[in-house]
């Protein structure tokens, strides 16, 4: 996205808090690979969709910073409502529970440290929403794991679905896992019957899917 776009959108969108804020350039500062951060745009887009939603369980695959987590938590309506996150890098678990008890809506995240296709079956819960920005590599998988776990009429929010607009060309190199990851999990979607689905071009790609 242009930048002056980008700038003129956040300036006619609601604020990004300010607990957001510092959370956003402390990852700029703190951590690698910052733009996996979803940011002000996206944040409020994520907070709006479970508006729209109004779940009352959560699952996230891939807290990397908890600003997702967050933005997701900041959404919710519903007494009792919450957000189960899983994180597979524990180097980070320090950060994200600084962050977490910094925000005003951190006590309605349960963080979970480990790889996700071993936290989900144990967590012992279905959920009325699922938001996937983990692995690449493992979305096909991941995807049919979280399947089992999706009540019907939830939905399913991927992140990174067109991947730098990786999808759309012709040749792949056979070793780039992560876009092998992508395009399976955009087949398998497409041709589910269990679904019906939407590809947003906002960022990197939202993919919206809804279970029938």
């Amino acid at each position: 996205m242009d930048e002056a776009l980008e700038a003129y959108i956040q300036a006619h969108i609601e604020a990004e808090p300010e607990n957001l804020q510092r959370l956003d350039r402390d990852t700029h500062l703190r951590l690698l690979y910052p733009r996996m951060c979803s940011g002000h745009i996206q944040g409020r887009l994520l907070k709006m969709l479970v508006r729209m939603i109004n779940p009352l369980n959560v699952l996230e695959l891939g807290t990397y910073s908890a600003y997702s987590a967050l933005c997701l938590a900041e959404g919710l309506t519903q007494e009792g409502a919450s957000v189960d996150t899983v994180e597979i890098d524990d180097e980070l678990e320090d950060f994200i529970r600084q962050h977490l008890s910094e925000s005003p809506f951190g006590s309605r995240v349960s963080l979970h440290i480990g790889d996700a296709l071993a936290v989900v079956p144990s967590l012992g819960k279905h959920f009325d929403l699922v938001y996937i920005d983990a692995n690449k590599r493992h979305y096909p998988q991941y995807y049919e794991l979280v399947m089992q776990y999706l009540k019907p009429g939830g939905f399913i929010i991927a992140d990174n679905t067109l991947w730098d607009g990786k999808v759309a060309e012709t040749e792949h190199k056979p070793g780039d896992r992560q876009t092998q990851g992508i395009l399976e999990f955009n087949r398998l979607v497409a041709q589910d019957p269990r679904v019906e689905v939407v590809i947003v071009p906002v960022r990197d790609g939202l993919t919206l899917i809804h279970k029938l």
